[in-house]
């Protein structure tokens, strides 16, 4: 077994595209690979094929190497609930909630979940590429670290260090990084991968020489910046929203990037169909006309929902449907949609209800043990279209509304389960399940529900995430040093 981990002179320098692409290339070659992120912050989730749940950048990267996603290969991931508190995931199962001060003083025995996860992983497959996160001279969190160096320190791996030219000072952000780590960790550093590079790469080289003469260290390889690439987010909205589109058949969409939003990669098939235009709408920012308000999920459901009364959202919603708008809710955003939310036990924040939009007649109640299932099943609209999706929430919902769901589902024992509520008038609909657009028929079905006109021409997410991740190893074969990257694998 070999582990080789990529890690980032900053959040966002490119660190999952990198090990995504590497899985892929490796797995086209035949050879039995895994990911792996030691420790996650995000709110973007998967769940996994052992019932657990993990970091969706992940399942994107496990799906890259062509196995299905496992707790192992995300063992910590932290999902925030306010600025100095998340919910902390332990292999898969949720363990409780931290203040940030507590996790701290917790990394000790989160360190032993990291390193049997990854020593299992490391008895299944040949490969490991790890992910670090943020950067690893982050010097307030060095102590206990388990998301970097520390992790690479324990497993004795080789790291490559990735810096993102595109937002500039690239040769900063590396030198500065390398000289921030101890000696151990310099010498664990064998290269760099110059991520997002435009232009005439013979502009660069004084630059990469300089860099290698400087640090003793090999630059790997530059990647150029590849436009149109649409993978799985860990928490950015940038990818998913799809502009300013023009013309009178446009279908405008608005969604509320509440606080703390979270699955919003479900909007990334509406924001690639050519009828569709996706808009997120941060705090005070005025609210814009639209076909379809979408409601998305939330990891702290009361206070998004107190942050969109306060941004004057409740208001638009009623006058939005007085005008024959409609609003569809997922997750969170369903359970937002009914009269009321209970959360007795604190599960996300404090304890006690809040009054919902009152757009259904349905109450939600906030239990402790998580539904984490995949599903599949039919919509149920004219044409029945087939979907498949996941769900990831504590609430149980209840009510009349639900007589009237929105889809029928199968769990992976194959039994029905009714999930959803679709208002008398059709205006409102919800549903806890996410990926509800990722298959084409059912998108076109799911938009003309909803009030477009001529919805064909949705995307199939399956085949584009596909499409990218082969375009994604293609230019790691032609843009890295293949031959150095080889030999820190044994390969």
């Amino acid at each position: 077994m070999t582990t080789l981990m990529i890690q980032g002179t900053t959040s966002d320098a490119g660190k999952s595209t990198v090990v995504a692409g590497l899985c892929r290339r490796l797995a086209r070659r035949g050879v039995s690979v895994a990911p792996f992120k030691p420790q996650n912050m995000a709110l973007n989730s998967a769940v996994t094929v052992d019932g657990g749940e993990i970091g969706r950048s992940t399942a994107l990267q496990a799906l890259a190497a062509g196995v299905e996603p496992h707790s192992d290969m995300n063992p910590v991931l932290l999902k925030p609930q306010s600025d100095q508190g998340a919910q902390v995931i332990l292999r898969g199962q949720a363990y409780g909630n931290m203040a940030a001060l507590d996790y701290h003083a917790f990394k000790a025995e989160a360190k032993r979940s990291v390193m049997a996860a990854w020593e299992a992983l490391s008895s299944r497959y040949d490969v490991i590429i790890a992910e670090g996160a943020g950067s690893p001279a982050e010097i307030n969190l060095r102590a206990n670290d388990i998301a970097n160096m520390g992790f690479a320190e324990a497993a004795d791996c080789p790291v490559l260090l990735v810096g993102d030219i595109d937002r500039g000072g690239v040769f900063a952000q590396l030198v500065g990084t390398l000289e921030l780590l101890s000696q151990s960790e310099r010498s664990r550093t064998r290269g760099f991968i110059i991520n997002r590079f435009r232009g005439d790469i013979a502009l660069l080289e004084p630059g990469l020489e300089w860099l290698t003469e400087r640090t003793g260290k090999p630059v790997v390889g530059t990647l150029p910046y590849l436009q149109g690439l649409m993978l799985d987010a860990e928490d950015s909205l940038g990818g998913n929203s799809s502009g300013n589109r023009q013309g009178e058949d446009t279908f405008r969409i608005v969604v509320p990037a509440l606080p703390r939003i979270s699955n919003h990669t479900d909007f990334e098939a509406l924001a690639l169909h050519p009828g569709v235009e996706v808009r997120f709408v941060g705090p005070d920012r005025p609210i814009p006309p639209a076909d379809l308000i979408l409601l998305p999920g939330s990891k702290a459901t009361r206070a998004d929902l107190d942050w969109l009364r306060h941004q004057g959202w409740d208001a638009a919603i009623r006058r939005h449907l007085r005008y024959g708008g409609r609003v569809l809710g997922i997750c969170g955003g369903f359970q937002m949609l009914g009269a009321a939310i209970h959360d007795p036990e604190g599960l996300e924040g404090k304890a006690g209800s809040s009054a919902g939009l009152g757009l259904l007649s349905m109450e939600t109640r906030l239990v402790a043990g998580k539904q984490l299932r995949n599903v599949s099943g039919q919509l149920q609209l004219d044409e029945r279209p087939a979907f498949s999706g996941y769900e990831i929430h504590n609430g149980i919902s209840a009510g009349i509304a639900l007589k009237r769901p929105l889809l029928m589902c199968r769990n992976g024992e194959g039994e029905p389960l009714a999930d959803g509520a679709i208002s008398e008038d059709g205006q409102v609909m919800g549903t806890y399940v996410h990926g509800i657009f990722d298959r084409p028929h059912a998108c076109n079905a799911l938009l003309h529900a909803l009030g477009m006109a001529q919805p064909g021409g949705a995307v199939d997410r399956a085949t584009c995430r596909e499409r990218d991740l082969d375009r994604l190893a293609d230019a790691m074969e032609t843009h890295l040093d293949t031959a150095s990257l080889d030999s820190l694998l044994d390969r």
